[in-house]
């Protein structure tokens, strides 16, 4: 069975100047992102389908990308992979004094442990540490500083508002997060009325960011909710289409009502039976 080692040594032959793979030569940093998204993504499908035969195979797709990361740093001098094994360890076990009190990942089991309430301080403690080595003007440092830009942009207002209520800058329960997204619906209507693009985006854009507000409170994951709205619909248009290739009858032919009621049974087919 192929190990680590061998899978790093098949890196650098891809990326051997002489004798490598044409493709894997002409690539750098930026052209590999889209594919690394797109890995963490079908690792994510695999989980969420239960296909655990091919969940093996789509985290070897991942890891291959965080080797290409660092076949690259290496080939310029910057780091390879053994430093970005070296950073990950040092961080959890930086950030996991209730697990290494000492800081030693191999020291002893018996030493004093953290509470609960101590554990979460602690964790943010060292999250506000770690902001403000990165930060090249620690008097500027802002609480948002390491949330990343390129995050799916509901998974990233999530993350602005879970830290900014670090502060108290946060409603306190659900309900008075349901009065500003009628608040904000509202206002949807008057840019709809007013006829005004950038209105109606920028409205839109507010709606949006509460209802993830409203999906924090209720410790809904929002991005892992609309994965699941936007999985519920394609099984259910993938319903209508099959019942209209049983019928003879192109989809194209058909009015908003027949495919309405083509939905409902949709719908319908997924309930449990009743016992009765």
């Amino acid at each position: 069975m192929y190990q680590l080692n061998d899978l790093l040594h098949l890196m650098a032959r891809l990326r051997d100047p002489q004798h490598g793979c044409p493709w894997d030569l002409q690539q750098n940093y930026a052209s590999i992102v889209p594919h690394t998204l797109e890995e963490a993504y079908e690792v994510a499908d695999a989980i969420e389908s239960g296909d655990f035969e091919h969940l093996p195979g789509e985290l070897g797709d991942l890891l291959f990308q965080v080797v290409y990361y660092s076949q690259l740093g290496q080939e310029e001098g910057r780091f390879d992979f053994a430093t970005v094994v070296d950073a990950i360890t040092r961080k959890l076990v930086r950030r996991h004094p209730h697990v290494f009190p000492d800081g030693d990942l191999y020291g002893s089991f018996d030493l004093p442990r953290l509470d609960e309430a101590a554990i979460k301080q602690r964790w943010e403690e060292i999250k506000a540490e770690e902001r403000a080595e990165k930060s090249a003007a620690p008097e500027q440092l802002s609480l948002l500083d390491d949330v990343p830009g390129a995050l799916p942009a509901l998974s990233r207002a999530a993350k602005l508002q879970k830290r900014t209520a670090q502060v108290g800058f946060d409603w306190p329960d659900a309900l008075p997060v349901v009065d500003k997204v009628r608040e904000e619906l509202d206002e949807v209507l008057v840019a709809m009325s007013e006829n005004d693009p950038e209105a109606m985006a920028e409205e839109i854009g507010d709606l949006l960011f509460v209802t993830v507000n409203l999906a924090r409170h209720l410790k809904v994951d929002p991005e892992n909710a609309l994965r699941g709205a936007n999985g519920k619909f394609e099984r259910r248009f993938r319903f209508i289409e099959q019942a209209l290739r049983e019928r003879g009858q192109p989809i194209e032919a058909c009015d908003l009502a027949e495919l309405d009621a083509l939905w409902d049974e949709a719908k319908k087919a997924e309930q449990p039976l009743s016992c009765g």
